[in-house]
């Protein structure tokens, strides 16, 4: 379990790293295409994070809203109370709230910006379909990932995301506004030559790479999630168990949608098959996750 946590710990780290060198790579382009030096990465910066400030301390209400998930009290459902409070002081968290989405396909998420305005959301077809070790497995991945912050981590990728769609459409508007005319300082003839060059190719990948590493970030912290799940049960093949139910059910949920679908446990839409649909799936497959399970 602790190799497990280390190992995705180092990916997400090394990921978020790289996308800070993307991000860096091209606030230099359009810096020496420009003459703004650092300040177009700081404008960015303002830029992105301004259009995310919003939706990342009101996250929890949004995706409730769009889910049409229904608080509960402990009177309803005192099952789901018990394993959720037990699994809290395991964790050593705040208890999350409680939602029910009255829906029969079986399926479960977390959000909210911290533990302290953590929601734990459940359908009613996972307590109706899951024994009692298979629903603490799915309660503990999702507390994990109000543990781990993952939402902040989302938010983040999100942020560098738009920061990078910012540079890149500017880096192309510039060729429209002149901006090849650069700084005698920097160099002439070949030299800005290449910078054209360098910059046009980031400008055309740089949307499509962060895509991909939000993506990837996103796959990595549901390892991460799975293994401090199994850690705080101390029983991994309930989680697995878990896992193996959800992927054989096939009722669609019909209370999510591609804004919703990365923060539930399984992916509510649809299968994902082959390497490259992989590549843009918020999803690990859910056979890896069930091995990486079965090796602890």
């Amino acid at each position: 379990m602790y190799e497990q946590i280390a190992s995705n710990k180092r990916k997400s780290f090394f990921l978020i790293l790289f996308f800070l060198c993307l991000i860096f790579a091209l606030a230099w382009v359009f810096g020496e295409l420009t003459d703004m030096g650092p300040y177009g990465l700081v404008l960015a910066v303002v830029l992105a994070v301004a259009m995310t400030f919003g939706s990342y301390y009101s996250s929890d209400k949004i995706v409730l809203a769009i889910s049409k998930a229904k608080p509960v009290e402990k009177k309803d459902y005192p099952h789901l109370y018990n394993v959720v409070e037990g699994l809290a002081i395991a964790a050593g968290l705040p208890k999350p709230r409680c939602y029910i989405i009255d829906d029969t396909a079986p399926n479960a998420f977390a959000s909210g910006r911290n533990p302290k305005n953590s929601v734990i959301v459940v359908t009613k077809g996972l307590l109706q379909k899951l024994n009692r070790v298979e629903l603490e497995g799915v309660i503990a991945h999702e507390m994990s990932h109000i543990k781990n912050y993952d939402i902040l981590v989302q938010t983040l990728a999100v942020v560098m995301v738009g920061i990078v769609a910012l540079l890149s459409d500017w880096i192309l508007r510039t060729f429209l506004w002149g901006g090849r005319r650069r700084r005698s300082s920097s160099g002439g003839g070949n030299a800005a030559a290449i910078i054209i060059v360098v910059g046009l190719v980031l400008a055309v990948l740089s949307p499509i790479i962060s895509q991909l590493i939000r993506l990837a970030v996103s796959r990595k912290r549901e390892f991460l999630a799975d293994a401090d799940g199994a850690l705080l049960t101390r029983y991994p093949p309930g989680l697995a168990s878990a896992l193996k139910k959800l992927a054989s059910d096939r009722e669609p949920l019909e209370a999510a949608n591609k804004a919703t679908a990365h923060l539930y446990i399984v992916n509510p839409l649809k299968d994902i098959k082959g390497a490259v649909n992989k590549l843009f799936s918020t999803h690990p497959p859910i056979e890896e996750r069930v091995a990486a399970l079965e090796k602890m």
